[in-house]
């Protein structure tokens, strides 16, 4: 096969899957003109047209879909068996795609796999920050990152952080004219800030505990985000109660910029989980990330 037309066919796989060009173009880390330009090469060669394209919306023809169903697990072998002789060299290389939260990302992730760009240079790190649980294997992730609650089936995982408490918190000027809650029902009576999860489609109910006592509330308020860190500063900047992990707000507490609000309904989660799927080989890329987030 010669080169082009193997990159042809990544590539319309690649847009395929994402039903965007602009999306496809930024993963194969090229130019939409470019990315357009090579799936006209490959139709024009084959003399059929592959996608049918509107300013909307990407679609795969019959031709396309019959195509990719005969190429694509070829392809995906292909680049398996280069990747198995890679890896018989003293030192891992290739590509490490992992989907995670922000916060995992920010305080776990990257602090601890950055070392590993000095000690490993054909090694390369791909974080893509993601609420909405993505699907690995469709999304061509090799690891993802959740709590140990939320894991799937037909998975592995390893755990590579300690249990994750929640706060409520308030900046102490919000509180300058309201008084404090103190049982979650006067929650109501308060702005709180929302995060909307992708997953869900609708607003994360606040889960709280007091003893063996477990309730999930509904708050309101004016302010949704989908992203915890705006969370946490739209509450430092006092407009309302947030929900947020316990170590982002850790030195915010410490500082008096922050106050904590109903604590003894805290809770406590599984920490976060490094998984991936149990139908594939770990290369020695992947054991080397695994290696070195496996809390000990």
């Amino acid at each position: 096969m010669a080169r082009e037309h193997y990159s042809q066919l990544q590539a319309l796989i690649v847009v395929a899957r994402e039903r965007s060009f602009t999306r496809a173009a930024a993963q194969l880390a090229m130019s939409q003109s470019m990315l357009s330009h090579t799936i006209r090469d490959l139709e024009t060669r084959l003399g059929v047209r592959l996608l049918t394209r509107t300013t909307r919306s990407v679609s795969v023809t019959e031709a396309g879909e019959r195509l990719i169903a005969e190429v694509a697990p070829r392809l995906e072998l292909i680049e398996a068996q280069l990747h198995a002789v890679a890896e018989l060299g003293d030192m891992p290389s290739g590509t490490v795609r992992i989907t995670a939260s922000d916060h995992a990302i920010d305080s776990l992730l990257w602090p601890k796999l950055q070392s590993l760009l000095s000690r490993y240079p054909r090694l390369n790190l791909e974080l893509q920050n993601d609420y909405a649980f993505s699907d690995i294997v469709q999304g061509r992730f090799d690891f993802g990152v959740r709590l140990g609650d939320s894991l799937g089936k037909d998975i592995r995982s390893v755990c590579i952080s300690p249990d994750m408490r929640l706060a409520i918190i308030a900046a102490p000027a919000y509180f300058a004219e309201r008084h404090t809650p103190e049982t979650p029902d006067q929650l109501s009576q308060h702005a709180c800030i929302n995060l909307r999860l992708p997953t869900q489609g609708n607003l994360y109910a606040w889960e709280l505990k007091q003893g063996e006592r477990e309730i999930s509330v509904r708050v309101e308020g004016r302010l949704v985000f989908n992203g915890i860190y705006q969370v946490l500063n739209a509450a430092l900047d006092g407009h309302g109660l947030a929900y947020v992990p316990h170590d982002l707000a850790a030195t915010h507490l410490a500082a008096g910029r922050a106050v904590p609000v109903l604590e003894t309904w805290w809770r406590s989660f599984p920490g976060y989980h490094l998984y991936y799927s149990a139908q594939r080989e770990t290369s020695r890329a992947m054991q080397v990330v695994i290696e070195t987030l496996r809390l000990n």
